[in-house]
């Protein structure tokens, strides 16, 4: 009898039924093999020639679907919302002719734009901070890495949906077309950043495109403290792409609204 042990990370649980299923068959299929080899020999017959398969799920070992669910939920909903609300910001301004007022004050342009993304910044970190909460004390989702890494990620990633919000807002003149231009925003990263499908499954085409999707990596960064309590150097990779896109798409938001103002 051989003993073989399947390890499989059940962070996603629809991709760990899939393997851990796959890796039953496959053991089944090799003892199957042994045994009819093994009893076409002339004289043997040798019952302990099977693959003894036990299996071990980590991270979350009863495949709990809220597990994988919950992280994903606390980033879409801070990105949503921060994305929305400040989408509407400049718009709201220009309809009701209050941006015009705005100009003429003696403040910088900089200035401006910083005390219009403060209260956005407040409200997108409390949602996400009450998000947070729910999953841990509702939802019995526990953080198993370090909460203070995932709090100054967090603001990182509010960053980059300020930013999206604002490059939406000094596109749009009115408030349904800054509407319109968040939800076409806001539907390709709900459906392509992983938060639905496992990116691993997606074509190489649409992988390409939820690559340059900041949720992508915000997402890989939650399920990797939360669920497998990683730390800092093995979310590199994941923390550089996204604080790269949150300042340049920030640094275009500026630009665009300083040519606004001139």
């Amino acid at each position: 009898m051989t003993n073989a042990l399947l390890k499989i990370d059940g962070s996603d649980p629809t991709t760990a039924r899939t393997a851990l299923s796959s890796g039953i068959m496959v053991a089944q299929y090799f003892s199957n093999k042994n045994i009819e080899e093994e009893l076409s020999k002339k004289g043997m017959h040798i019952p302990d020639i099977g693959i003894d398969l036990s299996t071990k799920v980590e991270y979350n070992p009863d495949l709990n679907t809220l597990t994988f669910t919950i992280p994903g939920l606390l980033g879409l909903v801070m990105q949503n919302i921060t994305i929305i609300l400040t989408a509407f910001a400049l718009v709201r301004e220009k309809e009701k002719g209050t941006m015009e007022q705005l100009i003429v004050t003696p403040i910088k342009s900089v200035e401006l734009m910083i005390g219009k993304l403060i209260p956005y910044i407040l409200i997108g970190y409390t949602d996400f901070l009450m998000v947070l909460a729910l999953s841990i004390y509702w939802f019995r989702v526990p953080v198993s890495g370090s909460i203070f890494l995932l709090l100054l990620l967090g603001f990182d990633s509010i960053i980059c949906a300020l930013a999206i919000g604002m490059l939406i807002s000094t596109a749009a003149k009115t408030q349904t077309q800054a509407m319109q231009g968040a939800f076409m925003v806001l539907l390709p990263t709900i459906i392509l950043s992983g938060f639905i499908f496992p990116r691993e499954q997606m074509p190489s085409v649409i992988r390409a495109i939820s690559d340059i999707i900041p949720l992508t990596y915000f997402l890989d960064i939650l399920r990797g403290i939360i669920i497998k309590g990683v730390n800092a150097n093995l979310l590199l990779n994941q923390i550089i792409i996204m604080t790269s896109m949150g300042f340049a798409l920030l640094l275009i938001a500026v630009l665009r609204f300083r040519k606004r103002l001139d």
